[in-house]
């Protein structure tokens, strides 16, 4: 029997690297991975999911490190402090390929809003709060549901809406916005935006340690933009000026380190003939994506 050769042996240590590195799906590491131990141990040993995670997901690389916690809640380690790290790399390979995987899955998709929490201005508070922006409908109860911002004489004073998603860890690749209708105006004018930007991150305010983000965010109306890091932000879409939910694709799938998204709306196209002044209104926002499993904690 003729005797078998390594590949990655014949390649050497340097051009299985290379090789290695061309890989741009999760799954194909994983399945290279299971080829034998010293395919294994090359693959985890050298990070290669983890690597690959970084140039899907870039704000991945906010993530310090990996631990497993047991169902006691104690993160228990025993054996030498090779084991320790092998095991620690092990981890580490087996969730950024999940996350890997994630990034590029279209499953489970669906609108991770759970709370509004803040609009940088309200015209009318709290008749025409950001809480209505939650309604897919554009009338509730024989009544126009939407936000409003402030009036302003300059149209170039851009507005913000704050959501909470539904999981501190969230992977977002859509948003959709929806300008208002004024039916109840002449000549049914629309208070659309010129364009936007979309911003994810966490608290300042009630940040713990690390990236963690505490629950009970007080809702309210007005300035504090500076209470927030970001991790993220998105280019500069252009909105059209029609009553319709328009939907705004991120480049790329983005990881939402804390739950947050801010919605820039810039630049302001619809004057209100009673006072003269430009308006923003939105009737609908969601944002696109899915949460993370609940073992995947920030």
């Amino acid at each position: 029997m003729e005797k078998c050769w390594d590949l990655l042996e014949w390649l050497g240590p340097d051009t299985s690297t290379t090789v290695f590195m061309c890989l741009d799906n999760a799954a194909d590491l994983v399945r290279a991975s299971a080829v034998s131990r010293s395919w294994r141990r090359f693959v985890v040993a050298s990070g290669f999911s983890k690597n690959l995670c970084l140039r899907i997901c870039p704000e991945a690389s906010n993530f310090t490190h990996v631990t497993k916690v047991s169902s006691s809640q104690k993160a228990v380690e025993v054996g030498s402090s090779t084991a320790i790290e092998w095991e620690s790399l092990e981890r580490e390979h087996r969730v950024y390929a999940y996350l890997s995987c994630c990034l590029v899955s279209s499953k489970g998709k669906r609108d991770c809003i759970v709370e509004a929490i803040r609009a940088s201005s309200t015209d009318n508070y709290p008749l025409e709060s950001i809480d209505n922006t939650l309604e897919p409908r554009d009338e509730v109860d024989w009544r126009p549901s939407y936000w409003s911002s402030g009036g302003q004489v300059d149209p170039e004073v851009p507005e913000t809406l704050t959501y909470r998603l539904i999981s501190k860890l969230c992977i977002i690749d859509e948003i959709k916005v929806q300008p208002f209708k004024a039916f109840f105006q002449f000549g049914d004018p629309i208070y659309s935006a010129k364009s936007v930007r979309f911003r994810m991150g966490h608290s300042r305010l009630l940040q713990g340690t690390g990236t963690s983000v505490t629950e009970g965010y007080a809702k309210s109306h007005g300035a504090g933009n500076d209470n927030y890091n970001w991790t993220y932000v998105s280019p500069e879409f252009p909105m059209v000026q029609e009553n319709v939910l328009q939907s705004f694709k991120l480049p790329r799938p983005v990881i939402c380190i804390g739950g947050i998204v801010q919605i820039e709306l810039l630049g302001r196209v619809q004057k209100q003939t009673v006072d003269n002044m430009y308006y923003i209104c939105v009737c609908h926002v969601q944002v696109i994506g899915s949460p993370l499993s609940p073992p995947f904690l920030c």
